[in-house]
């Protein structure tokens, strides 16, 4: 009489349950090579041990399958959490064994029926696992005022996960094989002294064709990569700006599209333009006679040099708009502002030619400035 053998996944790979994804992975490209068919031709218990292999990561390095299998055991997707698991929960100890298969058959019987809902419940497959999008990435560039002000192109160094050439990123060699542990028929017979039992083949979750997995990506269709791209800076970026590259992020898993590469913006500032959002704020400065009397001055932009008109009586601190003068913006195309503050600068007195004529413009006019204040203060 036959038993069919229970295999604990983890212990076949040698990692502990709170092993990450990655120590996962490794474990079976390490175990893989050494089992592989390629590597121990016409060896029986090889073959059947990369199987065992196979099966084990194909649950444990699938986050929904490995969470089913910590759970209840096994993994089968027809299978749904609240019914619980059959073999578990099954009580054998008021049946009477003993005439079925004889010298101990009792046991060998609950063994195999226990057994026979295990696998009912569902088992590991290698049938082909279901495709998934790639992560993103994301890298930082420091770029110049002038660079963020009109774009520019840069060179940048990425280490992502690439499509394995080998497989064309399926994680698969070949097309689907016929599973030799059915025959290709999807079922396999259990005795159980006169009993037979059909049940669906663990090794191919009943579909009766397999997959043999890529050697160079252990399966998961992808491989580390590091290549140098050329990234393009659209003009308008500001700080911390996330500039989306398509499909250069890590490649899908088993043949899926890639992710997306996002480059964050790290603007350095200039000495005379602050920036704020798209808008762009200046101070120049304006001597007493052009405030008082009025001027057209010449004010510096991101285009060259602009006339801003001055109007008489203009005090220091008072702030004028150049429209679209300012940054270029990621969202309309449009352009922001320039917002010029002037401050007054006072001139030195050099001789008493010039003092004098201070002192006849300051008896002409008899505005006190601080007038205001003192009315404030008194209120």
């Amino acid at each position: 009489m036959a038993t069919a053998t229970k295999h604990d996944y983890y212990e076949l790979l040698g990692v502990s349950r709170e092993a990450s994804a990655t120590d996962i992975r490794k474990a079976y490209r390490r175990l893989a090579r050494k089992y592989h068919p390629d590597v121990n031709p016409g060896d029986k218990h090889a073959e059947e041990k990369f199987k065992h292999i196979q099966e084990a990561y194909e649950v444990l390095s699938d986050p929904k399958k490995k969470k089913m299998y910590d759970q209840y055991g096994f993994y089968n997707e027809q299978f749904k959490p609240g019914q619980g698991a059959p073999a578990a929960g099954f009580d054998f100890s008021g049946f009477d064994f003993s005439n079925l298969g004889g010298g101990g058959g009792g046991s060998s019987f609950r063994d195999i029926f226990s057994d026979f809902f295990s696998r009912f419940a569902g088992g590991p497959a290698e049938a082909a696992p279901e495709a998934q999008r790639g992560s993103d990435l994301e890298y930082q560039v420091e770029i110049g005022f002038w660079e963020s002000i009109r774009g520019a192109v840069r060179k940048l160094t990425i280490s992502r996960l690439d499509a394995c050439s080998a497989c064309s990123g399926t994680g698969a060699v070949g097309g689907p094989a016929t599973c030799s542990a059915c025959g290709g028929r999807g079922q396999v017979v259990q005795a159980a002294g006169p009993m037979r039992f059909n049940m669906t083949c663990t090794r191919c979750g009943g579909s009766g064709r397999v997959r043999t997995y890529c050697r160079h990506c252990g399966g998961e269709g992808r491989v580390p990569h590091t290549e140098t791209i050329d990234v393009r800076i659209p003009a308008g970026v500001a700080e911390g700006s996330r500039v989306r590259v398509p499909r250069m992020g890590n490649a899908g898993i088993h043949g899926g599209p890639a992710g997306d590469l996002y480059i964050v913006t790290r603007a350095q500032p200039h000495p005379f333009f602050e920036r704020r959002g798209d808008d762009l704020y200046t101070v120049v400065p304006l001597s007493v006679d052009e405030a008082a009397l009025g001027a057209k001055i010449e004010v510096p932009t991101i285009d060259g040099r602009a006339l801003l008109k001055v109007p008489p009586g203009t005090q220091s601190g008072q702030r004028f708009r150049l429209r679209e003068k300012g940054a270029p913006s990621l969202r309309t195309g449009r352009r922001g502002d320039q917002f010029v503050e002037v401050r007054i600068v006072l001139p030195k007195v050099l001789d008493e030619r010039q003092k004098k004529h201070l002192q006849d413009f300051a008896k002409l006019s008899r505005e006190n400035p601080r007038a205001e204040i003192y009315a404030a203060a008194t209120r």
